[in-house]
């Protein structure tokens, strides 16, 4: 029970990427606010949620700076503190560099890079009360500059950057902000692979592992184990949780 009375808010948690590292936090005894605009899939993963750990609550994310704060502080009044921050949410679209629009961009960044940035302003003076944890997320997308992966990319990268700044700035206050950077077989990557069996085939052939992560048991441990005290020593860093498909130098 590592995680046993420690509180995290986990954006986009009701399904995919954000589900697993639910289901791995609560069960080593967390409390979860379940953050997500899909209040059916979230109220269903916040009563798989609560088999382990009763108490956790779903909040419905509407994506908007002022809501950040108004969730933090629903957090907080109910558990009384926050430990663990996991920016999990994100949405794009594919699109080539020369047809990227200014409406793809405010998509990725909106729904991904701006509340990854509101939430960590939002969470900071609870965060280091708690001397607590941060987690967010990168991509491949951003790191190899992958095609049609404009906006994405961006905004992953963007996210990177402020992650490095903020384990500098609070570094001395004891909160730990660390990047998982992931590949994993969420259900739209189940549905990409039903759909185009050759290309996902030919994508595995690349994966030194040659498997997708799975969502809890792969990507959701390594979240728990930057969530824990076993990662008190380790800030700033991006965590290739990837089956070995990009090593950083």
């Amino acid at each position: 029970m590592r995680l046993k009375g420690k509180v995290a808010i986990i954006t986009g948690s009701a399904s995919g990427i954000g589900r697993g590292i639910a289901l791995a936090m609560a069960k080593e005894g967390a409390h979860i606010a379940i953050v997500d605009v899909n209040e059916q899939k979230g109220k269903e993963t916040l009563a798989e949620v609560n088999q382990y750990t009763e108490g956790s609550l779903f909040i419905r994310d509407i994506s908007v700076q002022e809501n950040v704060y108004e969730i933090v502080a629903e957090v907080t009044k109910t558990f009384g503190k926050l430990d663990i921050l996991v920016n999990n949410a994100h949405a794009s679209r594919q699109a080539s560099f020369v047809d990227t629009t200014q409406d793809l961009l405010d998509l990725s960044f909106g729904t991904g890079f701006y509340p990854t940035f509101h939430f960590m302003q939002a969470a900071y003076p609870e965060l280091k009360k708690s001397r607590g944890k941060v987690i967010n997320f990168a991509s491949g997308a951003g790191l190899e500059g992958q095609v049609t992966q404009t906006s994405y990319a961006a905004a992953k990268e963007a996210i990177r950057a402020i992650s490095r700044v903020a384990a500098n700035e609070w570094g001395p206050d004891g909160i730990n902000v660390n990047l998982i950077s992931p590949i994993a077989l969420t259900p739209g990557v189940e549905q990409w692979r039903d759909s185009a069996p050759d290309l996902y085939d030919a994508m595995i052939g690349r994966i030194p592992l040659r498997r997708l992560g799975d969502p809890e048991q792969d990507i959701g441990h390594v979240a728990l184990f930057l969530a824990s005290d076993d990662s008190n020593y380790i800030t700033g860093q991006t965590i290739m949780v990837d089956g070995g498909s990009i090593k950083l130098r």
